[in-house]
Formats: C-alpha cells, sequence, structure tokens
C-alpha cells in the first residue's frame, strides 16, 4: 500500500510541475529582450518566447547604402536577441524545477 502512495504524491507533484511550466511558459514568454549590433546602429526587440516585436535601424547606416552589411547588423541583432530569449525561459523553468525539489536540467 505504501507503494501506491508514493506513486500517487509523484502523480500529484508531476501535475504541480506541469501547471507551473504552462504558467511560466505563458507569462515568461512575454517578456521582452533586445540585442543590438553595429554598436547600436540595429537593435532588434523580441519576446522571450521567439517572437520578434521589432527591428529599429538608426538612419545613418541606411544612408552609407551597403545593403549586405545592414543586413549582416540585423541577422546578427535578431539572432542575439533570440538567444536573450531562449535564456530568459531556461533560467525561468529552472526556477521552477529547483522550486520543486527538481535537479538543473530535468526539466
Amino acid at each position: 500500500m505504501k507503494f501506491g502512495g508514493n506513486i500517487q504524491n509523484m502523480l500529484k507533484q508531476a501535475e504541480k510541475v506541469k501547471e507551473q511550466l504552462e504558467k511560466l511558459q505563458a507569462e515568461a514568454g512575454e517578456k521582452i529582450v533586445e540585442a543590438s549590433a553595429g554598436g547600436g546602429m540595429v537593435v532588434a526587440v523580441a519576446k522571450a518566447k521567439g517572437e520578434i516585436v521589432s527591428i529599429k535601424i538608426e538612419p545613418e547606416i541606411i544612408k552609407e547604402g551597403d545593403i549586405e552589411m545592414l543586413q549582416d547588423l540585423i541577422t546578427a541583432a535578431v539572432n542575439e536577441a533570440l538567444n536573450r530569449g531562449r535564456e530568459v525561459m531556461k533560467e525561468e523553468i529552472a526556477k521552477v524545477a529547483s522550486g520543486f525539489g527538481l535537479p538543473p536540467g530535468l526539466i
């Protein structure tokens, strides 16, 4: 009988973890992260869930007429913003895991 009780407790805890993770994903996913490239000439703003919110480009860089450089800066800023968003999500998930006594990296 004791064994069955432990399984029920584990299932209840797993359900709580699942609920917390779903709530976390909804909340943390809306956090805003920002990254820039070219000394701030291009700034990408994203939500932690991986959605690009905006891209800001300083007019001076357009005047230079180097489209290839502009494309590279946009790509770099967007990739960095998305990486920062993933890090935010990872940190938030680690908080939930530690709150339930789970080892880091388990979820």
